[in-house]
């Protein structure tokens, strides 16, 4: 059985993360509908699709959403439009992927959980980075102590979102190079890095973030470091440079150090991770890269026909956000601040 789906957003997004995992699994999911704001954009893929311009293709989702035939809504839109776009469509009861994060602030994350809560609908946030291989084979690795009990990680991350403004790239977009939610590229890119040691080490404790501010709009600063313990008695340093270069390798990483090891991970493209034993040993694992979308689409079909867990929920992501914005008060306020199992949550 094919699941129908109606696409809300047509851009680079869909183009090329959501689009060629839907086309692999093509014998699960068919596209019925779609809907862009930009009309032409719409009907460019429309006519791609072989749907009909005129009654499959809209410019107002509230449009698709009286659409009776459809099985799923894969939301493509903005940050700041994840939540307003994101409760409308719980009312239908459609299944849903909704991308990360699924609100511009921790407040608005907690009313997108609350109403999918309300509604009863199945919802899947795509945060790629915890249906991947790669994390959730170094989860595996230290779940099962392949190097001893894991002690302390250093995850650094550089980018260089300067350099991308002007080709084609994510970076190319007006609402990214000029955001207008908290945070910029930190809660764009830096939370897939985030959701993935999460994913690995599970909830966190506290932590304490220090930045460099910065005057482009892209995002609040330049640089951020982060100290983070986890519930688990973990602890470690995440950094995040997205206006700058790392040119010499290897790399550095994801690198946890365990009693016994160290497991190695270059970044998410090398297509291997290394094992390295205190006693001289050497393993290396393969992953194939990019493998997030599929799984999580996968997943979703599974949940809606089988009934199988949807792996990244609301509550799953909301820990998500709450790092982010627990780094941005950290930096702000030079304190420590509490992430997880806590009531209330102070803003930005």
């Amino acid at each position: 059985m094919k699941l129908r789906v109606g696409v809300i957003g047509t851009g680079l997004a869909w183009e090329r993360l959501h689009y060629p995992a839907f086309q692999e699994l093509s014998d699960k999911y068919v596209i019925t509908a779609l809907c862009d704001v930009d009309r032409g954009r719409a009907e460019s893929w429309g006519r791609r699709l072989g749907l009909n311009i005129h009654r499959d293709v809209f410019t107002d989702f509230y449009a698709l959403l009286e659409r009776g035939d459809l099985d799923v809504i894969d939301i493509l839109v903005p940050i700041s439009e994840n939540h307003p776009v994101g409760e409308e469509v719980a009312k239908t009861g459609k299944a849903v992927i909704l991308e990360k994060p699924m609100g511009a602030t921790v407040e608005q994350a907690l009313a997108t959980k609350r109403i999918y809560e309300r509604y009863g609908g199945k919802i899947l946030i795509a945060e790629n980075y915890r249906y991947s291989e790669e994390f959730n084979l170094i989860k595996n690795l230290v779940q099962d102590k392949r190097v001893g009990s894991p002690v302390f990680f250093i995850y650094h991350s550089t980018s260089c979102f300067p350099c991308a403004m002007t080709k084609d790239t994510f970076s190319a977009t007006e609402w990214r190079q000029h955001p207008n939610y908290p945070g910029g590229d930190i809660l764009d890119a830096a939370i897939h890095k985030l959701a993935g040691i999460r994913n690995i080490f599970g909830d966190i404790e506290h932590l304490q973030a220090y930045g460099v501010r910065q005057d482009d709009d892209f995002s609040p600063y330049a640089a951020v470091t982060a100290n983070i313990k986890f519930f688990n008695g973990v602890i470690g340093e995440f950094s995040y440079y997205p206006a700058g270069r790392e040119v010499q390798k290897p790399l550095v990483g994801l690198r946890v150090f365990c009693q016994e090891g160290m497991i190695y991970l270059e970044d998410t493209n090398c297509g291997i991770i290394n094992i390295f034993h205190n006693n001289g040993g050497h393993e290396q694992v393969n992953f194939r890269p990019g493998r997030g979308y599929y799984n999580e689409l996968l997943n979703l079909y599974n949940a809606v026909l089988y009934n199988e867990p949807i792996l990244v929920t609301p509550e799953v992501e909301l820990g998500d956000i709450k790092t982010v914005f627990a780094i941005l008060q950290s930096i702000k306020d030079e304190e420590i601040v509490k992430v997880d199992r806590v009531k209330e949550y102070a803003l930005v």
